[in-house]
């Protein structure tokens, strides 16, 4: 997909996942896309910096660069969420468009991806990217659900009694 399409993906991920974390549609809900948008927008953005450098879907396109973000998050206690966006981003990529990405690069060259995705500049593109958002966020939505130890820690509650709600 085009950073257009990313950006598209990262808003709606992180709009979607306030209401599939509080489907009231409270002050708690939009507490929790204000906490969890803009860290998720910049991961879903992030992995296409390596068209600037290196070898575009393969230098910032795999599990060693999620595994590091989610290590930062962990210890240094910020930039919660990113390495949501940076998931988002793969799926995007492998599931939307037809190239896919090189998982486990720099160890292994080959791109994974599916048969039926469109290329970046399809006319179907931003059809595909909400399609894929929709299909994460129904993913999302089963694991709180269905296994809401997985996903504890997406709690904002520190958010909310920050801003005093």
């Amino acid at each position: 997909m085009n950073k257009r399409d990313h950006i598209l993906n990262g808003l709606l991920l992180g709009i979607g996942l306030g209401f599939v974390l509080h489907p009231e549609g409270s002050v708690e809900t939009l507490v929790t896309v204000a906490a969890v948008l803009v860290p998720v927008v910049l991961g879903a953005i992030f992995p296409d910096v390596d068209t600037e450098f290196g070898k575009h879907r393969k230098t910032l396109h795999n599990v060693f660069v999620v595994a590091a973000l989610y290590g930062y998050t962990v210890y240094f206690g910020n930039l919660q969420y990113v390495w949501i966006g940076v998931l988002s981003h793969f799926a995007l990529d492998v599931v939307g468009s037809r190239r896919g990405i090189a998982f486990f690069y720099p160890l292994w060259d080959r791109e994974f991806g599916t048969p039926f995705g469109v290329t970046t500049s399809s006319k179907y593109a931003s059809f595909v990217t909400v399609v894929v958002t929709l299909l994460e966020l129904g993913v999302c939505y089963a694991l709180v659900q269905y296994l809401p130890g997985v996903v504890s820690g997406l709690d904002v509650g520190s958010a909310t009694t920050l801003l005093g709600l």
